[in-house]
């Protein structure tokens, strides 16, 4: 019994965690709330695109669409206002075109890392002119590839909970420590590469080649536990261990992708 509630507890918050990194992510959509002909609607404005043009949609309500027209007439209430970043670029300006019953605008797909920033003009009013969203496009990840790295990361994230909940319960760990660190091994330095190869070219773009986030915070934690499997027969290998699973939440808890590759529009290469 005392097993399934620790496996519980594992899940739970092992799901918290996930849930909060994608969700302060630089990747995840950015929900905004506009108005347009007296009434509310909510966007997902794209913040991670593959090689090809980027819809931004406007979706309207179903019995409001027969007054904003399927061909308007006049001028179009919306637009869309995009430019590289980072540069001083001159912002480009598209009208959203109302197609297959909602309004939609295209941002164009860049180079591999390429990065646009943009915001929207909805009946007059600018939205997030002050702080436009910033896209990065990369190249499609295979699901074969990416599926396994996503549930072997998360498979490291859940063992070390459940070590944790081990330890400071008096129980052995020894053999769930060492699942762990096989685990995230497989998930971070074998499918992970094949991740960042197949998104955006580079194998590894962390310590000492870059300052990708993503990269250098599964090295760090590995790394502590390496140190927590090499102490194991020390008598106080239970506070490596806990120091270990701490700072495993701790640096996951970093926004995935921060930091990550990006490319150079000034010396037209992928820095």
């Amino acid at each position: 019994m005392k097993k399934f509630v620790y496996w519980l507890l594992a899940v739970v918050i092992t799901l918290a965690l996930s849930v909060y990194q994608r969700m302060t992510g630089p990747t995840y959509p950015k929900k905004i709330t506009v108005e347009l002909c007296g009434e509310n609607y909510q966007i997902k404005l794209p913040r991670s695109g593959v090689q090809h043009d980027e819809i931004v949609k406007l979706p309207t309500h179903g019995d409001r669409s027969h007054e904003l027209g399927a061909e308007p007439t006049g001028p179009v209430p919306m637009s869309l206002h995009y430019r590289r970043f980072p540069t001083s670029d001159d912002y480009t300006s598209v009208d959203f075109r109302w197609q297959d019953g909602e309004w939609q605008a295209a941002l164009p797909v860049q180079p591999v890392a390429g990065k646009l920033q943009y915001f929207l003009t909805v009946d007059g009013k600018d939205y997030l002119k002050d702080e436009p969203v910033v896209i990065r496009f990369r190249n499609d990840v295979p699901a074969g590839i990416l599926i396994p790295h996503i549930l072997l990361m998360f498979g490291a994230m859940l063992l070390a909970v459940y070590t944790f909940l081990l330890v400071v319960t008096g129980r052995a760990y020894g053999k769930w420590l060492k699942i762990t660190v096989g685990i995230m091994f497989v998930g971070g330095f074998v499918f992970g590469p094949l991740v960042q190869h197949a998104a955006f070219g580079p194998w590894w773009t962390g310590f000492p080649y870059g300052t990708d986030l993503t990269d250098n915070k599964t090295l760090l934690s590995f790394l502590f536990f390496l140190a927590a499997l090499a102490t194991m027969k020390w008598k106080y290998n239970k506070w490596v261990v806990c120091a270990a699973v701490v700072f495993m939440v701790l640096i996951f808890s970093i926004p995935h992708s921060a930091y990550g590759s990006e490319y150079d529009y000034s010396a037209q290469q992928l820095k």
